[in-house]
């Protein structure tokens, strides 16, 4: 077989991979937050089905893989700042409130590392009246602040990232 012919082949596997997962329901979302001066914030997350078990208690990584967070500004969280940068995100479910953990670790396939916490907050939890199917992760923009939301089930809980 020829170099082109195994270049070919190389480049059609490449390009058909992310259908083949797109199509199994296993690809990730990004939702985004833009900044009146142009940085922006981003959370990449899976869609998990609202069936998925969590443990109260316990840091959530949907679908086996945590949000991971992209910022081009440094951000006010609680009482941290977190850097420009890339970091992993988790909920921390709990009945009647969740927080929220950014860490350092980045590392794909790496287990959550209490130690590598950056920054921990409360988040605003309610319960909403109709359940969402799956994972809802968005972004509400005001001013310098970026509110993240996440849906899961009848939980919506809320946690604000501020420009600095």
């Amino acid at each position: 077989m020829s170099a082109t012919h195994v270049s070919r082949a190389v480049l059609i596997a490449l390009l058909l991979t992310p259908l083949a997962f797109a199509q199994e329901g296993g690809g990730s979302s990004t939702t985004t937050c833009n900044l009146e001066d142009g940085r922006q914030i981003y959370i990449r997350y899976n869609p998990v089905p609202s069936k998925e078990k969590i443990s109260n208690g316990k840091a959530w990584a949907p679908g086996g893989t945590p949000m991971t967070l992209f910022t081009e500004a440094p951000l006010a969280f609680g009482n941290s700042t977190v850097p420009v940068g890339a970091y992993t995100v988790y909920p921390i479910p709990d009945k009647g409130h969740w927080q929220l953990t950014v860490n350092k670790n980045v590392a794909a396939g790496a287990a959550y590392d209490e130690k590598a916490d950056l920054a921990r907050a409360p988040m605003e939890t309610a319960q909403i009246d109709q359940a969402s199917p799956a994972l809802e992760v968005a972004f509400a923009h005001y001013g310098s602040k970026c509110t993240l939301r996440i849906y899961y089930g009848k939980s919506a809980s809320f946690a604000d990232f501020t420009a600095k």
